[in-house]
């Protein structure tokens, strides 16, 4: 399946206007609950998005085979990127956001079964040559990893592993690697990085190491810069500082990212576009400010609508999503979500609905039901009430 996006800000004729002051007020302030509000205007002050394609994934589909069946990893999954564009990936756990992410890398385990196509500039990496794939991973397509403290090497020093990201990619002596690599430190924000170079992964903060790894990805000047998920283990200041970091290292190395999460309050402040993926394949595709207005998939209202306000009145309880994920070797026959979804009907259980273009021109959804929210003035209420949402 081919999706279109439009990388441009400008609005688009057949494009709803924006939301009204009701449905402002209604809909939570993602951003400010979650810390989010902090990068809001980096984002906005970020060079915008090229109309140059650098990545484009078409029906990816991953698969690991397994004693008791094989696990549906991702099922259909096609995204583009743009140039210095931001797209932010969303969804629970095991919904296939790093597994597709991986697949990009080339870091996927053998026995992975993948299909589709994964086209870096207009050619498939799926179809490289492993060396060339090497030659594409860390110079081309850079990856922050989620946990810094694992994926740095504990025995080398700091600069060391900087330098080595450069010598294995050109053909320059390792004085000019380690001045690189102090440029990057400094470029992270990282005070003393001459001092720094001869620290070893324990002596920096959980910060400091997400910073070094930030640098490791961009130090080739990469083109897409997969972040899967930077700030996981990180507080909220620290965060804030980091998106704020690698959103002014995207502008430094003009480079599109990638940004694999599940806090819809990093989403809310650091991109320009969303997918939301379920069950191993995107559920809703749309401009950030049209996926959180205006959601058209169940699951995206029940994801903002479980999330505390800072003016949530006292006493009132939130609205979870009832159930859990389906498991991806014995998938239902009709959509994943319905045994959790309140706008269940027997369609739902019967057929798997299509990502489709539903009220707004880039605004897709894989939902029956998509007009029902949109009729909704605060389409997160349809999750209030337990008795609404079959077990």
């Amino acid at each position: 399946m081919t999706i279109p996006s439009n990388p441009s800000a400008q609005p688009q004729p057949g494009i709803q206007p924006g939301p009204s002051e009701a449905a402002l007020a209604a809909t939570p302030d993602v951003a400010a609950a979650t810390g989010g509000a902090r990068v809001a205007s980096g984002i906005a002050a970020a060079k915008p998005p090229s109309r140059e394609e650098v990545l484009k994934v078409e029906n990816l589909t991953v698969g690991f085979p397994t004693d008791d069946g094989l696990v549906k990893a991702v099922r259909g999954v096609s995204y583009t990127v743009h140039e210095r564009e931001v797209l932010g990936i969303v969804g629970e756990s095991g919904s296939g956001k790093s597994v597709s992410s991986m697949a990009i890398m080339g870091l996927l385990p053998k026995n992975a079964r993948i299909s589709g196509t994964i086209r870096y500039r207009g050619e498939d990496i799926l179809k490289m040559s492993k060396k060339a794939q090497r030659s594409l991973r860390g110079r081309r397509i850079g990856m922050i990893f989620q946990d810094p403290m694992t994926a740095l090497n504990p025995v080398y020093t700091i600069g060391d592993q900087l330098a080595e990201a450069v010598l294995s990619h050109e053909t320059v002596s390792r004085k000019q690697a380690l001045a690189r690599a102090e440029e990057m430190l400094a470029l992270v924000g990282i005070p003393q990085p001459k001092q720094r170079l001869r620290a070893y992964p324990h002596e920096f903060s959980g910060g400091m190491r997400q910073r070094a790894m930030i640098a490791m990805a961009v130090i080739n000047n990469p083109d897409v810069i997969i972040a899967d998920e930077p700030t996981t283990a990180l507080d909220v200041t620290v965060q804030a500082q980091i998106l704020e970091t690698l959103l002014d290292v995207k502008d430094q190395v003009n480079s599109a990212i990638i940004l694999i999460t599940h806090d819809l309050g990093v989403v809310a402040g650091t991109v320009h576009r969303v997918l939301v993926m379920y069950a191993g394949r995107p559920v809703e595709l749309g401009e950030t400010d049209e996926v959180f207005y205006r959601p058209r998939m169940p699951y995206t209202a029940g994801l903002l609508g479980s999330i505390p306000a800072l003016d949530t009145a006292s006493g009132e309880k939130l609205r979870p999503i009832k159930g859990t994920p389906p498991s991806l070797i014995t998938l239902p026959p009709g959509c994943p979500f319905a045994p959790r979804c309140p706008l269940v009907t027997d369609i739902c259980d019967d057929e798997e609905p299509e990502l489709a273009s539903t009220d707004g021109l880039e605004h897709w959804a894989a939902c029956h039901h998509w007009t029902r929210l949109a009729e909704a003035e605060d389409p997160t209420k349809f999750f209030r009430a337990e008795s609404e949402v079959r077990r």
